[in-house]
């Protein structure tokens, strides 16, 4: 519905990329016809997801497990009852328990976290960019307070120059060209 009214989309990384696949496919695919109820065609998908950036790749796992991002998830289910509710997630007052490296790491190879080196992160990106993302907000605020201005400097200095090369905001374009 929203690609045929010309409306953007906004998600959040809850889940496995591979899901999220199919689904911004067809977006794509719809929007293209789409009949805008506003100004202009906003083609655009934007995913928040949370992000851990440290120089050492082990570091930066730890960052996320310590962040203990299964109790975030956990309140994700219980406060948005617009999500739909994942079988084998708890219901209040349960939590998911809390995660392990190994979970982190599975959490990174199935796209549901960004964590690791700035060379890794950008990989990582890349990977939301290929399923046709159009923009990756970084949800930050789980780590301490040092540990997140550190993940900015490294995003800044490192991974986003690598990946926001047009100076030109695509809503910006889409409005111009509406004009």
């Amino acid at each position: 519905m929203a690609a045929r009214k010309g409306l953007g989309v906004l998600g959040f990384s809850v889940g496995k990329l591979a899901d999220l696949d199919p689904v911004i496919k067809a977006y794509k695919k719809a929007i293209v016809n789409a009949e805008p109820i506003g100004a202009f065609v906003n083609d655009n998908v934007l995913c928040v997801t949370g992000v851990f950036v440290h120089e050492d790749a082990r570091k930066a796992r730890e960052k996320a497990l310590n962040a203990r991002l299964a109790y975030m998830t956990s309140n994700a289910f219980r406060y948005h009852d617009s999500f739909p509710h994942p079988e084998g997630v708890p219901v209040w007052p349960e939590l998911i328990p809390d995660h392990d490296l190994d979970a982190i790491e599975a959490l990174i190879e199935s796209g549901g976290l960004i964590c690791g080196t700035p060379d890794e992160v950008v990989q990582q990106c890349k990977r939301w960019e290929s399923a046709g993302l159009d923009q990756l907000s970084f949800s930050l605020g789980m780590a301490s307070l040092e540990e997140d201005k550190e993940t900015l400097r490294l995003l800044g200095e490192h991974v986003v120059p690598q990946l926001d090369t047009d100076p030109l905001h695509r809503t910006t374009r889409f409005r111009r060209q509406a004009a």
